[in-house]
């Protein structure tokens, strides 16, 4: 047995489905191994398309994705779709090859320090520097990387240790205890709760993490707390309950912002500060906060708790519940807030306007998706939309990248969470910039059996962009944002894919439920009205508090 042979058992023993990669000189003996493996090599067509790959089976599964790249460019490749895995919470392992030890201390053809490349964008980046190690390495490596708060981690695998004989065997696999608050933090967390008269709750992607909806959603529930999500924490409350305020996070005023400017007491569930800063929301650091968490509070001058409860999610809620008492407090404020943001949301269940509006779209997509179904958002302005008018029956139905925002993320994620969830509908939604980054992608799902939608939101341009300048420069001085694109659906033909264009309001919930029942991987081409992004942005700028 040699090492690569011992990797690969290793990743066996660590519950490894996929390897999702491209072969290369320097990875030849890793690729033998996995040959006669459980483990099934996914070839993807960019090396940050199987990064990415990693990225949201890690999200969906709490389990590390794994990816795989050869030395050199193969690895600079991995770097987008790492460092998005790792501030975005997702735990992947990202293996690459690298040139023999034996010419690392020359100027060497293709060869890069991958360890200290890596660094930056890792929870943790080593290399194996002898055979006999590879088991510790590996089992610290899924170790770090599935830990609290998850993230990225790389192995570097040199060509000459692969091929060396080795004798080891994998580790056993040590289950971490849950770790529980203290009492008095409980306490003092039921005591400003119980005593705050117009509470909120931010709840964010930890919540997530820790499999904490059901106990969120009771716990706001028995305290009458409405509750609003950060972009990656949509579904911990369904959106159907009467206490969701469903998302905040744009950088732009909306209704939920009310509820923060009447705050007297913010209630952080499985928050990170990544995930939308507190300098929007508590921009003079006034306002109380309690964070409850499976780690402690991040340093942030806007983000100062008065109390931290620091332990399982689940166990410090139902302990709250216990001993907090909100009998007799009049109903929180936000709560007055929700007939606005429904009504906001519904008026244009009917519009027919051509070419369609984001609002409508979206929410025409809720109509046709299911409450388990799936939508991976891309970056873009769609990203924004979504985010504001896609909501979430339960968690991680909608996959938004806001940690890191890599445009390019949804159509090699829709291939991993078709993987996962083979009989559930997947839709990736993107940009046309964001289509043409990662689109090759399209033909790695075909051959892999995993048909999916991926709707195009086509503006024709980076839409984002033109909206952000003209937000700052004024109407019409948006540059250097507009480009050509090919024909999406002739393009999707050409792959063996279908393609669909979208030529009215009326078309769209037929053309995308005849999509969805494709056996294949569907393209549609949807031309969209981003005029409503100036519309919002003077919406916003004019919103009033009423009190």
């Amino acid at each position: 047995m040699n090492t690569a042979e011992l990797l690969v058992k290793c990743l066996e023993n660590e519950g490894v489905e996929y390897v999702f990669g491209l072969p290369g000189e320097e990875n030849l003996h890793v690729l033998e191994a996995l040959k006669n493996s459980s483990i099934q090599f996914i070839t993807t067509r960019h090396e940050q398309g199987a990064a990415f790959m990693a990225d949201v089976y890690g999200r969906l599964t709490g389990k590390a994705g794994v990816c795989l790249s050869t030395l050199g460019p193969g690895a600079t490749n991995l770097m987008t779709g790492v460092a998005d895995a790792n501030l975005d919470g997702a735990p992947l392992v990202a293996i690459t090859g690298q040139v023999g030890t034996d010419r690392m201390h020359i100027e060497s053809h293709q060869y890069l320090d991958l360890v200290a490349m890596f660094a930056p964008v890792t929870k943790w980046s080593k290399q194996i520097v002898r055979p006999s190690i590879t088991p510790e390495l590996v089992r610290k490596a899924f170790k770090k990387s599935q830990s609290e708060k998850p993230g990225a981690v790389h192995i570097d695998l040199p060509e000459n240790i692969a091929a060396m004989p080795v004798e080891g065997q994998p580790l056993r696999i040590d289950k971490p205890d849950r770790t529980f608050a203290s009492f008095a933090s409980i306490r003092a967390a039921a005591a400003a709760i119980s005593q705050a008269v117009n509470p909120i709750i931010l709840v964010g992607n930890g919540a997530i993490r820790a499999l904490a909806s059901d106990a969120v959603t009771q716990f706001a529930t028995q305290l009458n707390i409405p509750t609003a999500n950060t972009f990656m924490g949509k579904g911990v409350i369904p959106y159907t309950h009467p206490l969701a305020l469903w998302a905040v996070g744009l950088q732009q005023r909306d209704f939920v912002s009310c509820g923060f400017d009447n705050t007297d007491l913010v209630i952080c569930i499985g928050y990170d500060l990544i995930e939308f800063s507190p300098k929007k929301w508590n921009p003079d650091g006034k306002i109380p906060i309690i964070h409850i968490g499976a780690n402690s509070a991040e340093i942030d001058s806007s983000y100062i708790p008065t109390v931290e409860v620091v332990g399982d999610i689940s166990d410090s809620l139902n302990e709250i519940l216990k001993v907090a008492d909100r009998h007799g407090k009049p109903k929180p404020y936000s709560l007055t807030l929700r007939d606005n943001i429904r009504e906001d949301y519904e008026q244009y269940a009917n519009d027919d306007g051509f070419p369609i509006k984001p609002q409508k779209l979206i929410y025409d997509m809720r109509q046709v998706m299911g409450p388990e179904d799936i939508v991976i958002s891309d970056v873009g302005a769609h990203k924004m939309w979504i985010a504001r008018h896609y909501h979430a029956h339960s968690p991680n139905t909608c996959i938004i990248s806001n940690g890191f925002a890599a445009m390019g993320i949804a159509i090699p994620g829709a291939v991993a969470a078709k993987l996962v969830h083979p009989n559930r509908k997947v839709i990736a939604a993107t940009g046309d910039g964001g289509f043409m980054m990662n689109c090759q992608e399209l033909e790695t799902a075909l051959r892999v059996g995993t048909p999916f939608v991926t709707l195009i939101f086509n503006d024709g341009g980076y839409g984002l962009i033109e909206w952000k300048q003209e937000n700052h420069f004024g109407k019409g001085r948006s540059s250097f944002v507009h480009f050509g694109n090919p024909d999406f659906v002739k393009f999707a033909e050409s792959m063996g894919l279908k393609g669909y264009r979208v030529t009215s309001a009326t078309d769209f919930i037929p053309v995308l439920k005849e999509a969805l029942a494709q056996n294949v991987p569907a393209v549609i081409d949807c031309p969209v009205d981003y005029r409503e992004n100036a519309r919002f942005s003077q919406k916003a700028g004019d919103l009033t508090c009423k009190v």
